[in-house]
């Protein structure tokens, strides 16, 4: 039998995003781990067969980086655990949330702007995709279409409105995918 995949609910897409983005960083916590069990131990031992420790700046300089290296590991667990939490029953039906794609119109001048809200591991601002993390994201989580969102920016802030807003369910509910 084969699937339909014009039809995507939001369970499946919520699973896509957070598959691809579990992946990506399991990668980089292969690599993290190799490097604090293999590269890390070895270059402390080259390091202090040179001798006097107290001033040997390739020991410090292989300490330092263990530190960052566990650090960034256990930074990578939790956030799979985070991502691993995440219920689609969590992200809003009506209001901008997760997955939501929001067209604005600035109040000011009339132009329109498009921005699909994605995971910070996804952001890519030349393509529209933006962490609800954001400046434009944390103004507009929460809001729905015809609301009026002011956003700061370094430039200052800017007033949008909401013309158009599409959640992951609507888009489930359409066959679209994001």
């Amino acid at each position: 039998m084969m699937y339909n995949q014009s039809h995507i609910s939001p369970w499946t897409e919520l699973y896509q995003m957070k598959l691809e983005i579990i992946r990506k960083l399991e990668v980089e916590l292969e690599k993290l781990n190799h490097e604090l069990r293999v590269d890390i131990p070895r270059e402390l031992k080259r390091a202090a067969d040179y001798g006097d420790l107290s001033e040997n700046a390739e020991y410090d300089a292989a300490k330092q980086r263990k530190v960052f290296v566990e650090a960034r590991i256990g930074h990578l667990q939790k956030r799979i655990g985070e991502i691993l939490s995440i219920n689609l029953n969590s992200i809003p039906t009506d209001r901008v949330g997760l997955g939501s794609s929001v067209k604005l119109s600035d109040v000011n001048t009339g132009d329109e702007l498009t921005y699909t809200f994605v995971f910070p591991e996804e952001v890519d601002p030349d393509n529209g995709r933006i962490s609800l993390a954001s400046p434009v994201g944390k103004a507009m989580v929460g809001r729905k279409d015809g609301d009026e969102v002011v956003v700061t920016t370094p430039k200052g802030q800017r007033r949008f409105e909401i013309i158009d807003l599409v959640t992951m369910h609507d888009r489930a509910a359409d066959g679209q995918q994001a």
